[in-house]
C-alpha cells in the first residue's frame, strides 16, 4: 500500500529535509509512526506500508525530518528517500535482510489518508463519515468487487438483482432498488472521474487498486448531483517510476450443485525512461459459475457470468513538481441469465425464455497535477462510454401489444457517452486558512432503445413496440470550500457549488395498435448546493464535528408506454436531500482501539423514484418525502501480537410524508432495500511459522436486516439474512496461497424479492444465495 500525506510548502527536497520540527512518536508500528512523523512534519509520505514490524524507541524533540527518518527507521526492515519537493518515499530495504519484526494485523482506515475530499488527508481529521480499505486487505479477504467490501463498510449495502444490475446503496438513503432515469444516488469514481450517471453500478472487478474510499452522507458542494448520498472511489495503483514488478492471481472454486468458478489477474508495472516515466498494465478474467437450473427450458446452471477487463497506465514526472497521468481502462461483463426463482421450488427456475444480460463500460483519462510553494492545480479529463441491457420474458403483458405471439420478450439497452473535465485549485501546507476552488463541465449523451418483441417458433421475432430514446444533460459547475482555524485545535469550513444543468429529451415511439408519436422537450436545472461544518480536535487527536450538506438531482420527462402517460406521470420533479450531521473519531490505548461514529438526520425532498408502470414498462416519479434518522458506528481493535477486530453497524428510522397520490397512496415508512439495521464484523489473526513464513486466519460476516422492494407497505418484506465468508492463508515475500468457504452454513434466504417487472405480478419473485462455496487462490509478485 502507498500512503500519501499534504506536504509542506517549500521549494525544494533539500528545504523539507532542513526544516526543523517538534516531533512526538511514540512506540507503535512503523506505519502509524511514519504516518505521525508525516502530519507532524507536514510532507508527503508514499509507501508507509511497505515498512512492517514494530518501533521500539519514543523519536521527540526538535529536529529535521531527515533526522526524525534516521531515528526512527534504525534497524528497520526498509529505508527512505526524497523524491519531490517535501515528499519522502519509503521502501523494503533492497541489500541486507532486516531482522524479522511482527507484521502486524491488516491496515486499519487511521493508517491510510484519502483524497475522497479532493484533498489528501488522514480520514481522521475529516469532518465526514469515510471509510477507506487498502490493498493489503482487499487482497487478504479476498474481496473483488463493492459487494465483498461490504462487510468493512459500515452503512454499505448493493441490492442483488445479478451481477452488473445491481444499485449501490449508502445510510439506506434509497430511492428504489431499480435503475432507470433517475440519477444514481451515489458517485462512483474511477480515481478522478465519475463512471455512472444512471446506470447500474459498472461492477468493477477491485484488481490492482491503491484502496477503496466511501464518503458517507451527500457530496453536492464537491461531486455535484451524482453524490446524493454519498461518493464510492476506486482509487488505482500508480505505476512506479524505479523498478519492474509483477504480480499474479489465480482462483479456482466450487459451489454446491453449482457450476465451477475461477479467475486469474494480475500486472505488470515497467519504467521506461529512467525515473521519469512508467507503465503499469493489469488484466482481469473471471467466470462466476450458475447454480440455478431453468426446469422449463432444461438448462442447468443458467445464471454463469464472465468478466473480464484491464487497465494500463502511464506516469510521467519530467520534474518534481509535475506529473501526467494518462489511463485507459475497460470491462465487460455478461450474465447468461437472471438470478431470480420463485418461492417454494428450490434453486430452480421457471422462466420460458433465457434472460441475459450485458454491462461493458470503457473510459480514457488524463490527470494532471501541478505544484507551486502554495498551490496545487489539479486538471481530470475523462471519456466514458458505457453501455448496459436486459432481456425479460414479457409474455404475461404480450396481449397489450399484439395478438400474434406464443411467447414475448422485452429487450432493454442502453449507451451512454460521457465527457468530464474539472480543473480545481487547492491550498498547500499548514495554515490557519486552506481554501479550494474548482471548475467542472460534463457532457452525457444517452441513447436507450426499448423493444417488445413477440416470438413465434420457426420465425423471425417481431417488433410489436419500440421507443428510440435520446438525451443529452450538460453540466457546468463551480464549487469551493474555505476552512478556517479561529482558535486552536477548532475549524470552521464553508464550501458549495453553484450548478447550471440542460437537459434534452427526444423520443420516438412506435407501436402496433397504436398510433406513433414523437417527442423534443428540453429543461433547465439552476441552484446551489451548501456545505458547513464546525470541528474540534482536541490535542489527543479525538475529534468531534457538526456538518450540514446537500445533495440534489435534476428532473426530466417520461416517454415510455404505447400509449402517451398521464399528464400527471409525464414529468418528474428535482430531488433534495438536506443532511444534518453530528459525528466523532476516538483512538486509545496506543491506536489499538479506534472509533469512528455518527448520527445523522436527513430530510429528502420530492423524492425520485425509478418504477414500472403495470404493463412492466419503466418510468421515474416522485414518491413523496421522507426523514431519516440514523446512528453509525465503526470499531476496531487490535493487538501487538497480529490480532484485529472490526465491527461496523447502521440503524436508522424513516418516516415519509406527502405521498405522491398519482403513484401510491400511502408510502411504506422505509425506503426500498434499506433496512432499518444492517451490519459487519472482521476478525484476522497472523502470526509467524515455519521461521519465515505468516499464517493468516480471517473470517467476516454481513447482516442485512429486513426490508422492501418497493414502497408499497402491503408487500413482504425481503432480507434478514446473513453472509459470511472463512479464508486462510499462508505467505512469504508476496507468495502464497489461500483457501476460502463462503456460505459455509449453506444459508438459503431471499436476498432480494424481484428479478423480472413483467411477470412478478403472478409469484413472488426471490433471490436465493449463492449455495456453500470452497475455493483456492494462489498468488506470487516478482
Amino acid at each position: 500500500m502507498a500512503c500519501v500525506a499534504m506536504t509542506l510548502g517549500v521549494g525544494d527536497p533539500a528545504a523539507a529535509a532542513s526544516t526543523r520540527v517538534r516531533f512526538r512518536i511514540p512506540p507503535q508500528p512503523y506505519p502509524e509512526a511514519l504516518l505521525d512523523l508525516a502530519q507532524q512534519a507536514n510532507v508527503t509520505l508514499i509507501g508507509a506500508a511497505a515498512c512492517q514490524g514494530v518501533s521500539r524507541s519514543v523519536v521527540a524533540g526538535s529536529m529535521t525530518v531527515e533526522e526524525a527518518l534516521s531515528r526512527l527507521l534504525a534497524g528497520a526492515p526498509c529505508e527512505w528517500r526524497m523524491v519531490a519537493a517535501g515528499a519522502i518515499e519509503i521502501s523494503r530495504a533492497r541489500q541486507v535482510e532486516a531482522p524479522r519484526l511482527p507484521a502486524g494485523p491488516p491496515t486499519t482506515v487511521g493508517e491510510l489518508l484519502v483524497t475522497a475530499t479532493k484533498r489528501v488527508r488522514d480520514p481522521r481529521e475529516l469532518a465526514v463519515g469515510i471509510t477507506a480499505i487498502p490493498r493489503r486487505r482487499l487482497n487478504e479477504t479476498g474481496a473483488s468487487d463493492p459487494g465483498d467490501a461490504a462487510a468493512q463498510m459500515a452503512g454499505v449495502l448493493t441490492t442483488n438483482l445479478g451481477p452488473g444490475r445491481n444499485k449501490l446503496l449508502l445510510r439506506g438513503l434509497s430511492d428504489g432498488v431499480f435503475t432507470g432515469r433517475a440519477r444514481s444516488t451515489v458517485a462512483t469514481f474511477l480515481d478522478d472521474i465519475p463512471v455512472n450517471y444512471n446506470a447500474p453500478d459498472p461492477d468493477l472487478r477491485l484488481v490492482d487498486v491503491e484502496r477503496v474510499e466511501v464518503a458517507r452522507g451527500p457530496q453536492g458542494a464537491l461531486y455535484g448531483a451524482g453524490a446524493m448520498s454519498g461518493v464510492y472511489r476506486i482509487v488505482t495503483r500508480k505505476p512506479d517510476l524505479d523498478q519492474w514488478s509483477a504480480e499474479a492471481r489465480v482462483t479456482g472454486a466450487s459451489t454446491e450443485g453449482g457450476g465451477p468458478s475461477g479467475a486469474l489477474e494480475g500486472y505488470i508495472n515497467v519504467p521506461i525512461w529512467g525515473e521519469t516515466a512508467g507503465l503499469r498494465l493489469s488484466a482481469y478474467h473471471e467466470v462466476q459459475g450458475g447454480y440455478l437450473d431453468d426446469i422449463v427450458q432444461n438448462r442447468s446452471n443458467v445464471d454463469r457470468t464472465e468478466r473480464q477487463g484491464g487497465r494500463l497506465t502511464l506516469l510521467v514526472q519530467p520534474r518534481e513538481a509535475l506529473s501526467i497521468t494518462l489511463t485507459g481502462a475497460a470491462q465487460s461483463l455478461r450474465s447468461e441469465d437472471t438470478h431470480y426463482t420463485i418461492r417454494g421450488i428450490g434453486r430452480k427456475r421457471a422462466v420460458l425464455i433465457p434472460e441475459p444480460h450485458v454491462n461493458d463500460i470503457e473510459l480514457a483519462t488524463a490527470t494532471v497535477r501541478r505544484s507551486w510553494s502554495g498551490v496545487e492545480l489539479t486538471s481530470a479529463t475523462g471519456f466514458v462510454r458505457h453501455t448496459y441491457g436486459s432481456l425479460f420474458d414479457a409474455t404475461p403483458v404480450q396481449a397489450n401489444y399484439t395478438d400474434q405471439a406464443q411467447t414475448s420478450a422485452y429487450s432493454e439497452r442502453t449507451r451512454t457517452r460521457m465527457w468530464v473535465q474539472d480543473v480545481f485549485l487547492t491550498s498547500r501546507g499548514v495554515s490557519k486558512l486552506e481554501w479550494l476552488v474548482g471548475l467542472y463541465a460534463s457532457e452525457a449523451r444517452l441513447r436507450s432503445p426499448s423493444e417488445l418483441l413477440a416470438q413465434n417458433p420457426g420465425r423471425p421475432n417481431v417488433s410489436v413496440y419500440s421507443e428510440q430514446r435520446h438525451e443529452t444533460i450538460r453540466e457546468l459547475a463551480g464549487y469551493g470550500e474555505l476552512s478556517y482555524e479561529p482558535a486552536p485545535g477548532w475549524t470552521l469550513a464553508l464550501g458549495g457549488r453553484f450548478y447550471d444543468i440542460d437537459r434534452r429529451i427526444r423520443s420516438d415511439v412506435v407501436s402496433e395498435r397504436f398510433a406513433p408519436r414523437s417527442l423534443d422537450r428540453s429543461n433547465q436545472f439552476t441552484g446551489f448546493s451548501p456545505k458547513i461544518s464546525l470541528q474540534r480536535q482536541f490535542e489527543n487527536g479525538d475529534l468531534l464535528y457538526a456538518v450540514v450538506s446537500e445533495g440534489f438531482r435534476p428532473g426530466g420527462v417520461n416517454t415510455g408506454g404505447a400509449q402517451p402517460a398521464p399528464v400527471a406521470r409525464e414529468t418528474f420533479s428535482s430531488d433534495r436531500l438536506r443532511n444534518y450531521e453530528v459525528g466523532v473519531k476516538l483512538e486509545r490505548w496506543q491506536r489499538r482501539l479506534s472509533l469512528s461514529s455518527a448520527i445523522y438526520y436527513d430530510v429528502w425532498r420530492d423524492l425520485q423514484t425509478d418504477q414500472f408502470l403495470e404493463s412492466g414498462i419503466p418510468y421515474t416519479t416522485n414518491a413523496g418525502d421522507a426523514r431519516v434518522l440514523g446512528v453509525e458506528a465503526e470499531v476496531a481493535f487490535r493487538t501487538d501480537n497480529g490480532f484485529l477486530a472490526q465491527l461496523n453497524g447502521r440503524v436508522s428510522r424513516t418516516r415519509t410524508t406527502n405521498a405522491n397520490l398519482e403513484f401510491i397512496p400511502v408510502l411504506a415508512n422505509n425506503l426500498p432495500g434499506a433496512p432499518p439495521i444492517s451490519g459487519g464484523a472482521l476478525v484476522a489473526y497472523e502470526r509467524p511459522v515455519f521461521g519465515d513464513w505468516t499464517a493468516r486466519i480471517v473470517g467476516q460476516a454481513i447482516y442485512v436486516g429486513l426490508s422492501r422492494v418497493s414502497f408499497d407497505a402491503l408487500l413482504p418484506r425481503t432480507g434478514g439474512f446473513t453472509q459470511t465468508r472463512l479464508l486462510g492463508e499462508i505467505s512469504r515475500d508476496g507468495r502464497g496461497a489461500q483457501v476460502f468457504v463462503t456460505n459455509a452454513l449453506d444459508s438459503f434466504r431471499d436476498t432480494f424479492s424481484f428479478g423480472n417487472p413483467f411477470t412478478a405480478p403472478q409469484a413472488r419473485q426471490i433471490t436465493p444465495q449463492r449455495p456453500i462455496t470452497v475455493g483456492a487462490t494462489l498468488f506470487a509478485s516478482f
